[in-house]
């Protein structure tokens, strides 16, 4: 039965909380199934001084797929895509897509295109083509950054107009909904996220200010992917209901995680990156039913 079982294809890290160990959690608490295939397996974030571990390769992929064909274990409802160092991984999880849609041709395919933040890719440049010519393609939900955005159409994003331009070039692409998690686009104490949908010739377009808290967390971006997901699942693609709970479900974690890594610096004291990893597990509650804080803007 494939209904609420996802495949999550993205990074690992033994301690902390990025990518598969980021995304299980959540979806899991909301009551989803969750394969995991770990494109890295890392001691922890690459924010710290030292990283350490492995690196999936693309026949390691394709052995782990096979295995799950063969025994029939492989009808999701989801594949989930996040971080991916390979251009030749990347080029397996778009032949995986078909195989699984051979299987359950309803599969909802949600993708973080994880390439870069703040001007800078932290990809092989390789992989941009990758994602532009056969990823987006069959992805039904992406979710790329500010930055990304600019990548996967190659348009500088410098208004909220150029936001609309650049996301209708990706629906142009065959994908349904498009949700920027972040923009620069906000006020001085606010980031900016925009979502659009276009399914059917219908269009929904939609806007939301996220407050913005004084401090650099990592991981935030799998977090929202994966809490997208299950909220566009739970409520029926209702995009504006699935971005407020995906977005006031993060603001909990992040405003829960911030408090608690300044009582463990101290006072006056800056917290550290351990401090500042997401305490999704105290966050269970605010996960299952989170408060309603943030409203959207329906502009069409």
């Amino acid at each position: 039965m494939s209904e609420g079982r996802i495949l999550s294809i993205q990074s690992h890290v033994v301690a902390g909380y990025v990518g598969n160990k980021c995304a299980t959690f959540p979806l899991q608490t909301l009551g989803f199934e969750v394969d995991a295939i770990n494109s890295v397996q890392l001691s922890n974030h690459t924010g710290y001084t030292i990283v350490k571990g492995q690196i999936l390769n693309e026949k390691n992929l394709d052995d782990l797929i096979s295995g799950l064909i063969e025994n029939s274990l492989h009808d999701y409802s989801h594949l989930l895509t996040g971080y991916v160092g390979s251009p030749t991984f990347l080029t397996e999880i778009s032949k995986t897509v078909g195989e699984l849609r051979k299987k359950n041709p309803k599969l909802v395919y949600v993708c973080d295109p994880v390439m870069g933040d703040n001007g800078r890719m932290y990809v092989p440049e390789s992989l941009l083509e990758i994602y532009k010519t056969c990823i987006i393609p069959l992805a039904d939900i992406i979710t790329p950054n500010h930055y990304e955005l600019e990548l996967l159409t190659g348009k500088p994003v410098k208004s909220i107009q150029d936001a609309w331009v650049a996301i209708d070039k990706l629906h142009d692409k065959g994908c349904k909904t498009v949700v920027i998690s972040s923009t620069d686009l906000g006020t001085e104490n606010t980031l900016l996220a925009i979502a659009s949908s276009k399914t059917n010739g219908k269009r929904e377009r939609i806007l939301m200010n996220i407050p913005l808290l004084d401090a650099n967390f990592t991981g935030t971006g799998d977090l929202f992917t994966a809490l997208f997901l299950a909220w566009m699942t739970k409520t029926g693609n209702n995009l504006q209901l699935s971005l407020e709970k995906t977005i006031d479900t993060e603001q909990a974690i992040l405003k829960r995680t911030l408090s608690r890594a300044k009582s463990l610096a101290g006072a006056g004291n800056k917290p550290s990156r351990e401090h500042l990893e997401l305490r999704l597990i105290e966050s269970k509650r605010d996960i299952e039913n989170p408060e309603t804080l943030c409203r959207c803007e329906v502009i069409e």
